[in-house]
Order: C-alpha cells, then sequence, then structure tokens
C-alpha cells in the first residue's frame, strides 16, 4: 500500500528501511522540484552510517540533483544533508 509523503522542505528517512530509499528519494525529490523547492534536507541520522551511504550514492547519481553537501550543526550536522535540486529547465538542458 503506497504511503502519501506531504512534500516539505525536508524529509526524515528513520522511518524507512534502507531498500525503500532510492525509489523514495526519487520520487520525493521529483515532487520537490515540481513544486518548485530548490534545497531540501534528507535527515538520514548519524547512526552507522548505512541510510547515509545510500543517500550519497543516490544523490551522486540522480539527475535531478544539482549539488549537495552534509548539513550544519543547526540543520543535523552529519546526520543530514541538504541537496540542491536542478530546475526543471536546467535538468532538461542536462538531457
Amino acid at each position: 500500500m503506497a504511503v502519501a509523503i506531504p512534500i516539505e522542505d525536508w524529509i526524515d528517512l528513520h522511518t524507512f528501511s534502507p531498500k525503500e530509499i532510492p525509489s523514495l528519494l526519487e520520487e520525493y525529490l521529483l515532487e520537490c522540484q515540481k513544486k518548485g523547492l530548490k534545497e531540501v534536507r534528507i535527515i538520514h541520522g548519524k547512526g552507522k552510517g548505512v541510510q547515509r551511504n545510500i543517500v550519497l550514492s543516490f544523490l551522486e547519481k540522480s539527475p535531478l540533483v544539482d549539488s549537495y553537501r552534509i548539513a550544519s550543526e543547526a540543520q543535523g550536522g552529519w546526520g543530514a544533508t541538504l541537496v540542491y535540486l536542478k530546475t526543471i529547465k536546467n535538468q532538461m538542458d542536462d538531457l
């Protein structure tokens, strides 16, 4: 059963299993881009780094992403990643 995810400028991955993360992020970032968001924060947690590694691997390959960086301490530090999305126009230019 599909779960509706509210589209905000952040998403917390703590309630998702690692195998769900790539498809979840693809859908989430696409919806953020459609909504016109340019920056989003992905909260993956600090832990052992399993979710962070999955997130970074996904972001590295995603055509939706312009750039990304680990969040500042005030934004979650190494437990979160800031993602800067391409605009739809810029994404189309890359094709």
